[in-house]
């Protein structure tokens, strides 16, 4: 799995922890939490079927000030990524990365 390898391997990532998982027959869900070596924490967590896909990963600095959070709640309708969207310390914005793969991705560019 992608997600465990990227969890396992990248530097920046000091330690994680799997606060719930469950698999089931067509789907799947799983919350979270990853510490980075810089003390930022990423809370992650989707919930995936056949007919439903909801996502939200919320990273913040250790005094719970917001850095980014990606999430598929479809309540900005304006975004040409609708329901994909970023909150960012200055406003929502269009949203291409919409896996944890490539929210780990995007993150470790900011530890280079």
């Amino acid at each position: 799995m992608e997600i465990l390898s990227l969890l396992e391997n990248l530097n920046c990532i000091k330690e994680y922890k799997i606060i719930d998982y469950k698999k089931f027959t067509d789907g799947f869900y799983y919350k979270i939490q990853i510490f980075f070596t810089d003390e930022s924490i990423l809370f992650a967590k989707e919930y995936f079927d056949l007919e439903e896909r909801n996502y939200s990963f919320h990273w913040q600095k250790n005094d719970n000030s917001l850095i980014k959070r990606w999430d598929n709640a479809p309540h900005h309708k304006n975004i040409a990524t609708f329901p994909h969207h970023k909150h960012c310390k200055d406003g929502i914005h269009e949203s291409f990365e919409i896996s944890l793969v490539e929210v780990l991705k995007k993150i470790s560019q900011h530890f280079s």
